[in-house]
């Protein structure tokens, strides 16, 4: 925010984002800001129970509290045939058969599966009216066994979260060549083990979610204001498949959004509970969750357990990796929960490195839990986390320096496109350089230097390195279809050209922090040589964008971006035409550049502004070839993944008299492709470290293993990074390995510093432990834990 706003506001220029002066100035308009005439407020009852029968709901004395209008149970939405939420992503078993795909009411009518679960919803005249009310719904429970963890789960004993679910099992599937990662196994000199849990997290965006339903009887439209990351998918799943509302009459529109982290992309119970109840009652109903409620019904993340193991040869070549996974779904399948441990996860296990052998196993299990989905990072986190643990982990055992081991194993440019084994093609990167840039920068050599300072002072001091890849914008729409998606993974978009020479994008994307406003402006003015200030986009309304699948899993510049450059191209390529008959000379003759049509070998030009009011006002134009106007549509489908990439280093110091870690040093050096905005990109990177880092010293959703109650459920038990607990961070982009199958060459940036932060912050941890010979420790790295672990660790030393 402080960089000054360069000259240059095209593609590359650090551009303060346009959006920012609403925001910092308190002038956004997010979806609880907007109240509609007439408005009613709800409460949404829930179970406090994780797993309990309903045996009877008494709303008597609520209906009867002042300004109480009215109260719906799970009976009243299933006597209107409302649907169950769906999930967007069919996974099959490893014998080939469908998952196992329980109902997903938006409020139960028989039997609560974990703590928040709906159970009703009052509503009154105001919210304060509607609490008051709801604490007076008498609801008798049976109080069930309740099993929170995926080790119980996993038990031919173990309660039922749904009868039909025998073990629990949603899905048992695998991906890789089994036979082939036993044979290299067979022949491996070493072979590293680790078992590896990958903490679950609440997502805490910093805008609560919020709905308002309002119904219009008079021409039977039902509109949805959501904090959604993609209300088009919004639209979709509960116009065709909850409220059986055809499209045309379903309008859905996310305004302001305060943060998603993927907790927003779903399709929640609430969103279908308002906008039932707006058109029973032919009244606006809104709702705002408390802090409390984000913690009982956002979907949350992570959550796996896992035995990992890499095969190396004895000049630590690896030669397989296996690995076998138990994954949280929660109480239900949320909308993309299935494809986050599968083919979000499984399909990064080979990283950087030619490990000509991969097999993973996922089982995905019920518990009484939460809902379970993406969370930023989307199982990416999880793979990378594994695997960089098990390199560093397999270095130290061997004896091998950490970053030669990698660079031993790593991808050469050379090699791209590179097949792994398991389902993804890279098709750029240079491994090498990222990692031969980032020791340097990090001063790698002079590391042991650093740690014996650390030591005459008292403290542990260590060094931790993480190689990460991710795949973002996931495509393409059949092959993902083929893979169990229930949705096209596309994305649309429209330029309008005014006539007076100002330009309106409309784009499926969706922003909720990202700054889509200032880089999608930077691509238009950049390629049409117009104004930057005089560039508008436009998303999350279904009313003004013909259809979109919103912003998630980085995919907003590389699918969304690239959708906005194929519309650009048809605005000129139908303005060339116009130019070239105001200058009577052919098409093929004209040459379009920095925003003018010139006629080559000439000194006639004609701007595209003009052209614009030529395409308006037709009176010098070839009516025969084109219709008037100057407004372009474009889809756009990937053909294949993009792949952001980079190396990230940490260093950190422990007092072993406390357990405290502090953060020393961060740097990333990562390849994103073509930088649009740097200054964008720096701000979404250091994001995600931060949540990187949380998840790593901080964050974890505990749950009683015998209530099934969340002792983790607000932030005197949930504990977030703050400001003082991050350094300053140092991040270098490069942009030698472009993407290479879009037009824009981008990559995407938005969840990098996740992908490698929790693994690059534990590997420095375990480093600095690593003389009291601790291989591995949990996330998250408490000071209890880690003073814990310190003292059991110099207990033997004692001993002998």
């Amino acid at each position: 925010m402080n960089a000054p706003t360069p000259a240059s506001t095209g593609i590359g220029a650090a551009v303060r984002r346009k959006e920012d002066l609403r925001f910092l100035t308190g002038r956004g308009t997010y979806t609880d800001d907007i109240n509609r005439p007439g408005q009613l407020h709800a409460w949404i009852v829930r179970s406090p129970h994780a797993h309990a029968r309903i045996l009877s709901i008494d709303t008597e004395a609520a209906r009867a509290a002042p300004g109480v209008v009215a109260i719906y149970t799970g009976r009243d939405m299933a006597a209107d045939n409302v649907g169950g939420l769906p999930c967007g992503w069919l996974i099959h078993n490893k014998d080939g058969t469908p998952m196992a795909e329980p109902p997903h009411p938006p409020m139960v009518a028989d039997k609560v599966r974990h703590v928040g679960d709906q159970v009703a919803v009052v509503i009154a005249e105001t919210r304060a009216q509607a609490r008051d009310a709801a604490e007076m719904v008498d609801v008798e429970y049976e109080e069930l066994p309740a099993i929170v963890s995926v080790a119980d789960a996993d038990d031919e004993f173990a309660p039922l979260v749904h009868d039909s679910v025998a073990r629990n099992t949603c899905y048992d599937w695998h991906l890789g060549n089994k036979e082939a990662t036993e044979v290299a196994f067979a022949r491996a000199a070493h072979i590293t083990s680790l078992d590896i849990v990958n903490n679950r997290l609440v997502p805490n965006p910093m805008e609560p979610r919020a709905y308002i339903g309002e119904y219009d009887r008079a021409t039977d439209d039902t509109t949805l204001w959501t904090t959604s990351q993609n209300p088009h998918v919004i639209r979709l799943l509960m116009g065709a498949f909850v409220l059986n509302i055809p499209e045309h009459k379903l309008r859905v529109v996310a305004p302001d959004v305060g943060g998603g982290f993927g907790a927003k992309i779903y399709h929640y119970a609430e969103e279908a509970i308002v906008t039932w109840a707006a058109r029973k009652l032919s009244r606006p109903v809104k709702w705002t969750s408390e802090r409390s409620e984000a913690f009982l019904s956002d979907a949350h993340g992570r959550d796996h357990v896992t035995r990992a193991e890499l095969a190396l040869d004895a000049d630590g070549r690896f030669l397989g990796l296996r690995v076998s996974t138990k994954a949280n779904m929660g109480a239900y399948l949320s909308t993309f929960s299935t494809s986050i441990p599968t083919y979000l996860y499984a399909t990064l296990l080979a990283g950087q490195y030619t490990t000509p052998a991969i097999y993973a196993e996922v089982k995905a299990l019920f518990t009484n839990t939460v809902p379970v989905d993406a969370y930023r990072g989307a199982g990416r986190p999880e793979a990378c986390f594994l695997l960089e643990r098990l390199v560093d982990t397999a270095a130290r055992e061997m004896g091998i320096d950490r970053a030669e081991l990698r660079g031993r194993n790593l991808i050469p440019k050379e090699a791209m496109p590179y097949a792994t084994p398991v389902a993804l093609t890279y098709d750029s990167g240079d491994f090498a350089a990222n990692l031969e840039h980032a020791l340097k920068l990090a001063d790698y050599a002079g590391f042991p230097a650093r740690r014996e300072e650390s030591a005459r002072r008292g403290k542990l001091r260590g060094l931790g390195l993480c190689s990460y890849i991710e795949a973002c914008g996931l495509a393409p729409s059949n092959v993902a279809g083929a893979l169990g998606a229930r949705a096209g993974l596309y994305e649309s978009a429209e330029v309008r050209f005014h006539p007076t020479g100002s330009v309106t994008v409309f784009t499926g994307a969706h922003s909720h922090g990202q700054g889509h406003e200032t880089t999608f402006a930077q691509i238009v003015a950049d390629r049409l040589g117009v104004p930057f200030d005089k560039v508008e986009v436009v998303h999350g309304d279904t009313a003004k964008v013909a259809m979109g699948m919103g912003t998630y899993g980085s995919r907003s510049l590389p699918v969304g971006g690239s959708a906005i450059v194929k519309a650009v191209d048809k605005v000129v390529a139908k303005a060339t035409k116009i130019a070239a008959h105001l200058m009577e000379a052919a098409a093929a003759d004209i040459e379009f550049r920095d925003g003018r049509f010139t006629v080559a070998g000439t000194d006639k030009s004609v701007g595209i502004a003009d052209v614009a009011m030529a395409a308006y006002v037709p009176h010098n134009y070839p009516l025969e070839e084109l219709e008037p106007g100057l407004d372009e549509q474009a889809f756009y489908d990937p053909k294949n993944f993009t792949y952001p990439n980079g190396v990230q280093i940490a260093e950190v110091e422990i007092d072993p008299d406390t357990g405290k870690t502090q953060i020393l040093s961060f740097m990333a050096v990562d390849d994103f492709g073509r930088i649009i905005n740097p200054m964008v990109v720096e701000g979404q990177v250091h994001g995600g470290i931060v949540q990187g880092i949380g998840q790593a010293l901080f964050e974890h959703a505990v749950y009683d293993p015998d209530s099934g109650q969340l002792l983790t459920g607000s932030y005197m038990d949930y504990c977030m990074p703050r400001a003082d607990d991050v350094p300053s961070f140092r991040v270098v982009t490069n942009e030698h390995a472009l993407c290479t199958h879009n037009p824009l060459g981008v990559k995407g940036c938005g969840e990098a510093g996740t992908i490698g932060g929790s693994a690059t912050i534990m590997n420095a941890l375990v480093d600095a432990l690593s003389p009291f010979g601790i291989r591995h420790i949990d996330m998250p790295a408490t000071p209890e834990k880690v003073w814990r672990a310190i003292q059991s660790a110099r207990v033997p030393q004692a001993a002998e």
